[in-house]
């Protein structure tokens, strides 16, 4: 008897031109762990999160903020995260935006963002040096890094917050348009592969295929598809403090 297909889904803040990538890195997946593997991906953060909290998530692309309900109040085990890439913050105004640096955005304006609540708390952050806090903006919240673009080239919005790979993930006609004031160097903050109960028995089997990927052609072409150069093991410890840090900062 066949089992019901595990579910997988991605962070909806990975960037548009991935996306294909990821259904073939599902086809590798299924064809890897010889059992079936459901893509869904979710068009915005709350309809993820709720899937999440009614159990019909059972492996995850997950972004940083999420991870801690991924890990204490559902169960999931950190499995690797992309090597060498962190989650970084860019902080961008359009190309005849007279500000040039931070420093000389001003209070008022309207800022637009994801509900995506480790980029915006870092952006944020980042956004300090100018005196500005959520008390003395517009905060224009959008479904997708796409659409906070989108504000910015409609003038809707003065600067927005993007999660650096998304940024870096539109297209090109669209990101000349556009002008980075400063991105994050943090470092610490990453989206990583999560894996839930139902799955966790084939947890030390999908690891090892994630770390032969470079190995082989196939696997080197379905990495080239994600933009990735290889998957790294995650240690518990280091999942544990940037859950830490995350409690920390949105709190």
């Amino acid at each position: 008897m066949k089992h019901k297909p595990f579910q997988f889904t991605v962070s909806p803040d990975f960037a548009p031109t991935s996306l294909a990538g990821w259904h073939i890195f599902n086809t590798w997946l299924q064809r890897s762990l010889d059992t079936r593997i459901h893509l869904d991906i979710y068009q915005d953060f709350a309809s993820q999160r709720q899937a999440i909290r009614n159990d019909a998530i059972d492996l995850i692309f997950a972004n940083p903020y999420d991870a801690s309900m991924l890990v204490r109040e559902k169960g999931f085990h950190c499995l690797a995260r992309p090597g060498g890439c962190s989650d970084e913050v860019v902080i961008a105004v359009r190309g005849d935006h007279p500000a040039s640096t931070v420093e000389e955005l001003e209070a008022g304006m309207r800022l637009a963002s994801t509900d995506d609540p480790d980029v915006h708390m870092m952006g944020m952050i980042m956004l300090e040096p100018a005196n500005i806090n959520a008390d003395n903006i517009e905060r224009r919240t959008c479904s997708s890094y796409v659409l906070v673009a989108k504000e910015l080239l409609s003038v809707q919005s003065e600067v927005g917050l993007f999660l650096a790979e998304a940024f870096y993930g539109l297209s090109k006609i669209t990101r000349r348009q556009l002008r980075p004031l400063v991105q994050s160097q943090i470092q610490v903050v990453h989206h990583a592969l999560m894996i839930g109960p139902r799955m966790q028995h084939l947890t030390e089997t999908l690891l090892q295929r994630l770390q032969e990927m470079p190995q082989t052609s196939r696997g080197q072409g379905v990495l080239d598809s994600l933009g990735y150069k290889s998957w790294e093991a995650v240690e518990e410890e280091d999942v544990e403090f940037m859950i830490d840090l995350m409690d920390t900062l949105v709190g």
